[in-house]
């Protein structure tokens, strides 16, 4: 699933492409996507509408349009928006022109934007678990979704982020992390690699943390997070960026999915344990419990 860094990455890539442009119509072959309206109220709706701002709002992106109007996507597990020009051929679309748009992962079209510049906005999604809610700009930053987001990650501050774990004492800090509802834009890949830069164990309970440990997360959640933004991104799965071209974070990608494999600090073979239903990567001798 896109995380802070690749929907950060997407909002501000799509900024420069897309502001003061106008939504001409609107294609999908999975109408239950928009999950607030009928899709022919959507796409009457949508028609015409000017793309003001693109804002994140943890994991979910926000296109506020002229009239009050706006909408939010969340692109979910396998979700990510490309930017370009496609022509129907059968029962799918293709890219105008061989380039970064063909990669296999950008083939999942189920929705598109046609603009009137003549390019499309797409959302391309191999599980169709994304969503879009459309609404007035009240009603959509007032969904629970949003309310209900902790601190951003990269916004927060040192007591706030200490506070706000220590809400969950009896939990193990991998888990917290991830919890959207405490700190919002962290999941699965950036926890890993938080707690590896941390050395602190992903099964270590919140309690049991020093104040030093606090600090030490507090540094790498910020520092991993901005260098995870300057490189657009983790594309080890599904995530393009919207040109349809990967993410550099895997150059310096430690511990996430890299099981079996050595530590680059000790050599020691990083292993993959579960924790409520979730993986999590570390290194036992780096990160002793």
């Amino acid at each position: 699933m896109p995380e802070l860094p690749e929907v950060e990455t997407t909002k501000e890539e799509l900024k420069k492409l897309v502001l003061e442009r106008k939504i001409v119509d609107v294609w999908s072959d999975t109408p239950k996507i928009v999950k607030n309206i009928d899709f022919s109220d959507f796409q009457r709706e949508i028609k015409g509408r000017i793309i003001k701002d693109i804002q994140r709002k943890g994991k979910n992106i926000i296109f506020l349009l002229d009239k009050d109007r706006a909408f939010l996507i969340h692109q979910k597990l396998t979700g990510h928006l490309l930017y370009g020009k496609w022509k129907r051929e059968g029962s799918g679309w293709v890219p105008e022109k061989e380039g970064p748009l063909s990669d296999p992962m950008n083939r999942f079209l189920h929705l598109i934007f046609f603009l009137d510049n003549k390019k499309m906005l797409a959302l391309s999604d191999l599980r169709k678990f994304a969503k879009v809610i459309f609404g007035k700009k009240e009603e959509i930053f007032s969904l629970p979704e949003i309310i209900s987001l902790g601190s951003d990650a990269l916004e927060i501050d040192f007591e706030k982020f200490k506070e706000n774990l220590q809400r969950k004492p009896n939990l193990q800090i991998k888990k917290v992390l991830m919890d959207q509802n405490i700190i919002s834009g962290i999941g699965n890949i950036y926890s890993d690699e938080i707690l590896f830069a941390s050395k602190i164990n992903p099964f270590k309970k919140i309690k049991d943390l020093k104040e030093n440990d606090f600090k030490l997360l507090f540094k790498n959640t910020k520092d991993i997070l901005k260098k995870a933004i300057k490189l657009k991104g983790e594309s080890i799965s599904d995530y393009r960026i919207p040109d349809g071209t990967k993410g550099n974070f895997d150059k310096i990608r430690k511990v996430y999915r890299r099981e079996g494999q050595n530590c680059f600090i000790c050599g020691t073979k990083i292993i993959r344990k579960k924790i409520q239903g979730r993986s999590t990567c570390f290194c036992p001798s780096c990160q002793p419990l």
